[in-house]
């Protein structure tokens, strides 16, 4: 029979076993990963085929993948596996940000997609943005924006109704809001402000951006102005943060 202290070193040399294990089956799954086994976006096995192959439990599976998920590598989307992850983008914030500029120099296809949209007061927050009354009429547009089919943030943007009405449609045939300024004239526009936040994922955040509710979001508030520095644009967005890594320039 083992003495206490028996028991107490046996439990403490398996949690060194489970750690080993773990990681080297993490590093095992990188190595695949960046070595083109799993191509970007593709599921990765299933946690029990993994636990098969390694000859663990899955416990100890989900403690590597969450080691993975942890270097950027992969993605759980809930009820549906897990997915290698593509590169962390460079986002940089200047004087010219735009999203879609961005995501093409990174050899990347940016998407953008409507997904809801409402005529509203403005409001003391977005009225005191846009250089406009509280009672005024503004088109709110909500956004998820992504980089070759990975979702990477959600964009709520507000635009005067006045100065530019059904917004929502433009922007619905475009997909892009550079090209929905231009439509109302608007050839070139500047960054005037910019406040980066942090805040976790809740339950609709999450679902949009294939993230697990609670995760952790980079949050980017701005003001656009014409050249003449009259504000045309304000917007809210939540990027997960394991997707991007924000660059601010000078």
């Amino acid at each position: 029979m083992k003495t206490r202290h028996a028991v107490a070193a046996t439990d403490a040399a398996n949690a060194i076993d489970g750690v080993t294990l773990w990681r080297r089956i993490a590093d095992e799954l990188e190595h695949a990963i960046r070595s083109g086994g799993y191509p970007i976006g593709e599921r990765l096995p299933s946690e029990a085929e993994i636990a098969v192959r390694f000859g663990v439990n899955r416990h100890t599976v989900r403690r590597a993948l969450a080691e993975l998920a942890a270097r950027g590598l992969v993605r759980a989307q809930r009820g549906s596996g897990t997915y290698v992850e593509p590169a962390r983008l460079a986002y940089p914030i200047h004087a010219r940000t735009r999203f879609s500029e961005i995501v093409g120099g990174a050899g990347r296809a940016p998407e953008g997609r409507l997904i809801a949209h409402a005529v509203e007061p403005a409001g003391p927050r977005i009225a005191g943005r846009l250089g406009l009354t509280p009672e005024s009429s503004v088109i709110r547009l909500n956004i998820l924006r992504g980089a070759d089919g990975v979702p990477i943030s959600v964009a709520t943007s507000w635009v005067s109704a006045q100065r530019m009405p059904e917004a929502d449609r433009i922007y619905r045939r475009f997909r892009s809001m550079t090209k929905t300024l231009a439509h109302f004239g608007v050839r070139d526009y500047r960054r005037q402000k910019t406040w980066i936040g942090v805040a976790f994922a809740d339950a609709v955040d999450a679902q949009r951006l294939h993230l697990s509710p609670g995760r952790p979001l980079l949050v980017v508030d701005s003001i656009d102005v014409m050249l003449a520095g009259a504000p045309i644009l304000t917007t809210t967005g939540r990027f997960a943060a394991d997707r991007v890594d924000l660059v601010v320039e000078s």
